[in-house]
């Protein structure tokens, strides 16, 4: 638990991933590229003693990963996302078996989630069945610019997005977290448009569409999305590492956010490995809004970011927060407390 200035912080991380890019597991060149686009987001918006080799960066072993969130980190908990991209990588690039094997290696420190792919069709909505009977799936990770064959992406939108969508109402599996952010090498840019989950949102109001970095560079589109569908959520990974590179984009970043979504719908996420959460926290829980745009955008309360930090995404994945650590929804919002466990059934 992240402790300054004697204000204790829940810190259950969003987006993580145990992956394998080295040579061995890459295919081809768009194996290797997509590894390589990874590396330069990590080295450019990085400081500079969080930057690891690329070596390192490819494949790093287990026991580093427990340590850079959970030891010297700051992490409680967090989320290991699934990205497959099997056309690139021999077994995969990360997915739901690799991380469900890590998490029951670390009992209590992570929530595996899942993925889906409606190419995959028949099978593939038998496969998710599986994967949420294995794994007790309460998310997935989706990701509409990954390649398979000749298809170079899928919007949330299709007939068969339906189907999969359908099948996550029905199994229980409420959060869906999707991939809209910086184009990466070689994905289209035009595949991680945000448009699709406007769509979706609309339909599946039951579900929680969490936009993971948080739609940029399209952050405009994303917000006019999210203010009149309250089921949207933002996920600020890709986005809060700018904090250390240009504090100032990201404060207007944050300002955007808090103004056209209210402050339960903003969740932390490292990215690890591309980014570690230690320097991520410290930076955030700092920081402030400079004087010049608090008119505009207000101010950063401590309350606001506890809630960014961990207890938002608690409250998405029923996850039991110390009760000291809770914070009340602010005035005229009658859910529970931001974090608190939910309530029993009636």
């Amino acid at each position: 638990m992240y402790t300054k200035d004697g204000v204790s912080y829940f810190i259950l991380d969003g987006h993580t991933h145990f992956w394998d890019g080295s040579p061995a597991n890459q295919i081809n060149r768009y194996g290797e590229g997509f590894i390589k686009c990874f590396y330069d987001y990590h080295s450019n918006l990085s400081p500079e003693e969080y930057r690891w080799t690329l070596e390192e960066f490819e494949r790093y072993p287990e026991e580093r990963m427990i340590h850079d969130l959970f030891e010297a980190g700051p992490d409680d908990m967090a989320i290991l996302q699934s990205t497959y991209l099997t056309d690139w990588y021999v077994n995969g690039f990360n997915t739901t078996a690799q991380n469900g094997a890590m998490a029951e290696r670390h009992p209590g420190r992570f929530i595996v989630n899942g993925r889906f792919d409606p190419r995959d069709g028949e099978n593939g909505l038998a496969e998710l069945e599986r994967l949420h009977e294995r794994w007790q799936l309460k998310g997935v990770k989706v990701y509409t610019a990954e390649w398979k064959g000749a298809s170079k992406g899928w919007k949330l939108s299709d007939p068969w997005a339906y189907r999969y969508l359908e099948k996550c109402q029905e199994l229980g599996i409420r959060n869906i977290h999707v991939h809209k952010g910086p184009t990466v090498y070689p994905m289209n840019r035009d595949a991680f448009d945000v448009a699709d989950v406007d769509d979706a949102a609309t339909m599946f109001p039951e579900l929680r569409f969490i936009v993971e970095h948080v739609g940029l560079p399209r952050l405009e589109d994303f917000c006019w999305i999210a203010t009149q569908e309250p089921n949207v959520y933002g996920g600020l990974a890709v986005a809060l590492p700018f904090i250390h590179s240009r504090p100032r984009y990201f404060a207007q970043i944050i300002g955007e956010l808090l103004y056209w979504l209210d402050s339960d719908r903003i969740l932390f996420g490292s990215d690890y490995a591309i980014w570690q959460p230690k320097w991520l926290v410290e930076k955030f829980v700092d920081f402030q809004i400079p004087d010049d745009l608090q008119g505009e955008y207000g101010v950063l309360t401590t309350e606001v970011k506890r809630k960014i930090l961990g207890l938002n995404a608690a409250a998405l994945y029923d996850v039991k927060v110390p009760g000291e650590l809770t914070v009340p929804r602010g005035a005229g919002d009658s859910g529970p407390a931001v974090g608190a466990a939910p309530a029993a059934p009636a």
